[in-house]
């Protein structure tokens, strides 16, 4: 029954009225996307949609540059409004009014480059500082600016908006945050054009490419729809993930280094029975068998006068998987998992002249535990360095026993089909862009065939949802990682580099290769700069046009057998093709129709053509080039310096 006013006293119906009044203005107030924002990046030079929400029927004008323009929400309090194309420039200000007025400052239009992928084009400029120190405090450019995405999942459908975001200006405080190759890319791209430059980064480390393409972009993967349906029901996922975290017991720690009266950390801590290990390097490497668990290591110092007093820096490189780093007793850092680079800041006064006590514990729940060669180990300051590799010793504080049976295993949102799409893709498709940048592969090198068809799929699949034709794709191929085979044989890896070249056939297509670029001990290799540059090369190519620019080492294109050797041809050879470091060409391999693989050896002739052969193999069917999980010395490059993509005739 709707309430009377003459049997409800006046206070209470003027609070009645009051509130409903309230509750009515509020809804009706007109809303943007988190992308239409201060700071924010329009593409230029086309039609461009600003949209966002209102209460039904709600009248809502945009005035720019003097003119206005105006629409209607519809029945679901959706509106949206075209600004005619713009040249690039800036800054401008949106002013929008319905029942109450905002105003967006500060926007500049300019190319909008949506960058997506796992954690390799998500990492940071703050973790590879101390390589592009320069670069950092040189990052004073007001046009280039960077909407970062954090972490979203949905398996119910695509969401309208983002819950939070801003634009950032690439300045030398801001740019620790931005990722260092979509960064390395905009600046080249900047430099070279002057035009202002919007990076959109959605990406999540250690995720699949299904995790990222619309179910509506899945049709040909019946198996992966199969599974957005199930995970619709919201009641299977929670009841697979409560038997997960049911099937975890938590286990007390046993760790003799933690629970002695004394802990082992403490200078006042007497050594006893600790043995003999080498830093860098696993400790399953070094005498300990197939041990999960917690390791201490401990090493004394001598620090100079002339390094005390001062803040000072411990450099760990990188620790499989945690840590807990103590200097004089002292905790000084701790990295949960084994990624990040240890760079752990000393404060002043910590450290004093002659003997120091460096203490880590290392916890590692699966594989080898340790300190990952090639890395940096040492302590700075005032300027000065001390080594840190060499002997240390160790003492095993836990055992971790292996588990008596395979727990439930639970739904990681992140990993499902289009979940990172609907969340965290699907926001943006109103905003107009120049094109893709996409850095990703490493989750599904595991089983790579699928990606000839998914990453087409990915490809097709956004240029539908943003409907701007075919927009230049740019894939990063994975970079060189994992151990050196000095015999031919078969890589994971290798065929879904193979997978990424293999896109090039669709159409405004490029590939960044970075098979020179990686690090053998680290799957987030340092050399973001160059991935940047390449990546601009490609783009300027087939987003700016500049038919001049070679943007691409050289790539195979078909073979002839010529008796007992293979005649190979290539495109975008540019000045030439060359041996990189001077050496006879390497990583080349040769097969007949026994698919047994040789080294060949490889020829350039007249700069464009290979011929390969090894009198082995007579009659010869299949040429291999780089493939491997890490093809060190693979050297074949055109003279404008890029680096060739893998390839093999066989498929």
């Amino acid at each position: 029954m709707e309430p009377s006013r003459r049997s409800m006293p006046t206070s209470r119906w003027t609070l009645l009225v009051f509130l409903l009044g309230w509750s009515l203005v509020g809804f009706a107030q007109i809303r943007l996307p988190r992308l239409i924002s201060d700071g924010m990046v329009l593409q230029r030079e086309q039609n461009l949609k600003i949209w966002g929400w209102a209460a039904p029927q709600e009248n809502i004008s945009l005035r720019f540059k003097d003119k206005n323009y105006r629409s209607k929400a519809d029945q679901q309090g959706n509106w949206s409004i075209t600004l005619p194309p713009q040249e690039a420039g800036g800054p401008f200000e949106l002013s929008l009014k319905g029942s109450n007025e905002l105003i967006v400052r500060d926007v500049y239009f300019g190319d909008v480059w949506i960058c997506a992928g796992q954690s390799n084009m998500v990492l940071p400029m703050e973790r590879v500082k101390e390589r592009y120190m320069a670069d950092i405090e040189q990052a004073n450019y007001p046009a280039i600016r960077n909407f970062f995405i954090p972490t979203l999942t949905n398996v119910q459908g695509p969401q309208a908006d983002l819950p939070s975001g801003k634009w950032e200006v690439a300045t030398p405080q801001n740019v620790m945050s931005f990722g260092a190759a979509s960064y390395f890319f905009a600046r080249t791209i900047y430099d070279k054009y002057k035009v202002p430059i919007g990076l959109i980064n959605a990406s999540v480390g250690g995720t699949p490419i299904e995790a990222w393409i619309s179910e509506s972009g899945l049709q040909a993967f019946p198996n992966l729809l199969a599974t957005i349906q199930q995970n619709k029901d919201t009641s299977y996922v929670n009841g697979l993930n409560r038997k997960a975290r049911q099937g975890i017991v938590p286990r007390p720690s046993a760790d003799k280094g933690m629970l002695e009266p004394v802990k082992w950390f403490d200078p006042a801590y007497t050594p006893k029975n600790w043995r003999n290990i080498n830093v860098p390097g696993y400790w399953e490497d070094q005498g300990i068998k197939d041990l999960n668990g917690v390791v201490w290591y401990r090493k004394e110092i001598d620090v100079p006068a002339s390094m005390c007093g001062v803040p000072a820096k411990l450099f760990l490189g990188r620790i499989v998987d945690a840590d807990f780093a103590y200097v004089n007793g002292q905790a000084v850092g701790n990295i949960t998992y084994q990624y990040p680079p240890r760079r752990y800041n000393v404060p002043a006064g910590l450290l004093k002249p002659g003997k120091n006590l460096l203490v880590v514990r290392v916890i590692n729940q699966a594989g080898k535990g340790g300190f990952v060669p090639d890395k940096p180990y040492f302590l700075s300051a005032n300027g000065q360095n001390i080594d840190l590799k060499g002997d240390w010793s160790y003492k095993v504080g836990d055992v971790f026993p292996p588990l008596a049976g395979a727990a439930p295993g639970g739904i990681t949102l992140q990993n499902q089909p289009s979940a990172l799409f609907n969340a965290m893709t699907a926001p943006l498709i109103n905003h107009a862009a120049k094109g893709f940048l996409w850095y990703q592969g490493e989750t599904n090198a595991g089983n790579p065939k699928p990606y000839y068809q998914l990453l087409p799929a990915l490809i097709q699949d956004w240029r539908k949802q943003w409907k701007q034709g075919d927009l230049p794709f740019i894939t990063v191929q994975l970079a060189n990682f994992m151990e050196v085979d000095y015999l031919p044989s078969e890589s994971n890896w290798a065929v879904l580099r193979d997978a990424q070249f293999k896109s090039l056939t669709l159409p405004n297509t490029g590939l960044a290769v970075a098979i020179d670029l990686g690090e053998w001990n680290d799957i987030h290799p340092l050399n973001k700069k160059d991935v940047g540059i390449r990546l601009a090369l490609a783009a300027q190519r087939l987003a700016y046009g500049d038919q001049n620019v070679v943007h691409s080492g050289p790539q195979y294109e078909r073979f002839q057998v010529e008796g007992d050797k293979i005649r190979l041809y290539f495109k975008h050879t540019g000045t030439g093709m060359i041996s990189k470091d001077g050496e006879p060409l390497a990583c080349f391999a040769i097969a007949g129709a026994d698919k047994r693989f040789v080294w060949a050896k490889a020829e350039i002739q007249a700069d464009q053509t290979i011929l390969v052969s090894n009198t082995q193999v007579p009659q010869p069917m299949y040429v291999r080039y780089a493939w491997a999980d890490n093809p060190a010395d693979a050297n074949l490059y055109n003279r404008e310096g890029l680096p060739a993509s893998p390839f093999r005739t066989d498929e």
